[in-house]
């Protein structure tokens, strides 16, 4: 028995390819890859809107603009589904308010 034969010791607990249950495993993964490309879609077009407003001095609604394209562009070529359209939604709509508010602020300081 000490040669190695685990045959007999064993067997009911043996690995058999293909035969465990990885429903589990594939949600999560698919979660992790939705997560994954949403982060690099937002960050892609956030850092077009802040190079856009204040690299290139272009301002606020011009990088707002690019940053809706980026957004809408990898909506359509990814087809996503309708939480992206909401969340792109709601976060122009965020940024316009906020470039609105920023806006009439210097407007307000001189």
């Amino acid at each position: 028995m000490a040669g190695g034969d685990h045959s007999s010791a064993h067997s009911s607990h043996a690995y058999h390819q293909g035969a465990m249950d990885i429903t589990d495993h594939k949600a999560t993964f698919s979660g992790f890859l939705k997560v994954a490309e949403w982060g690099t879609i937002l960050t892609i077009a956030s850092v077009g809107l802040l190079t856009f407003a204040f690299a290139m001095g272009l301002g606020w609604w011009t990088g707002l603009i690019v940053y809706a394209v980026v957004c809408a562009g990898a909506g359509l070529a990814l087809k996503m589904g309708p939480a992206w359209w909401a969340t792109t939604a709601i976060t122009v709509v965020l940024l316009i308010i906020g470039g609105a508010i920023t806006t009439g602020l210097i407007a307000l300081g001189g």
